[in-house]
């Protein structure tokens, strides 16, 4: 690699730094891992008790023996083979919070905010084009008028 190349490669990566998407999408996650701490604490405080109303307030506690014995010993070791189904259940959970938060939230008003930005934007544009069109044909006419003028028109007696 050249020196040539290497000042073009750093010269690229700054711009792509100094870029604003990268911040934004810096800005982003530190913003989603935030959020997503909270709706893990709402998920773990709130929605697994109301699950664990049916059994146990601890999804986690929740699996399936797949090959046996599975038996816990004092120290919570378990032997045996199992399936941690309740775990999975308390991500899926948790998951589908965080969705339906960004959605309801963040996507569905933003969609509307752009929808009735392009909807002025398109009517604003619509005016423009209808007033350039009305211009046009007053200037078509004036025309008209002014060569039937110069041509000696409707003012001129007929043999």
């Amino acid at each position: 690699m050249t020196s040539e190349e290497k000042t073009s490669l750093l010269e690229g990566f700054k711009a792509f730094l100094t870029r604003g998407n990268v911040v934004d999408l810096a800005v982003a996650v530190v913003i989603g891992a935030a959020f997503t701490s909270v709706i893990n604490s709402v998920v773990t405080n709130v929605i697994n008790p109301v699950v664990g109303a049916f059994g146990t307030s601890n999804l986690d506690g929740y699996r399936a023996c797949l090959k046996g014995p599975c038996v816990a010993d004092a120290a919570g070791n378990v032997s045996g083979v199992y399936i941690g189904w309740g775990a999975v259940l308390s991500a899926v959970i948790s998951f589908i919070a965080t969705a339906a938060v960004v959605y309801f939230l963040m996507v569905l008003p933003m969609a509307k905010y752009l929808a009735r930005k392009a909807n002025k934007e398109k009517s604003t544009m619509k005016e423009a084009v209808q007033e350039t069109i009305e211009v046009t044909e007053l200037e078509v006419l004036k025309e008209i008028r002014d060569s039937l003028v110069a041509q000696g028109g409707p003012g001129r007696a007929t043999p």
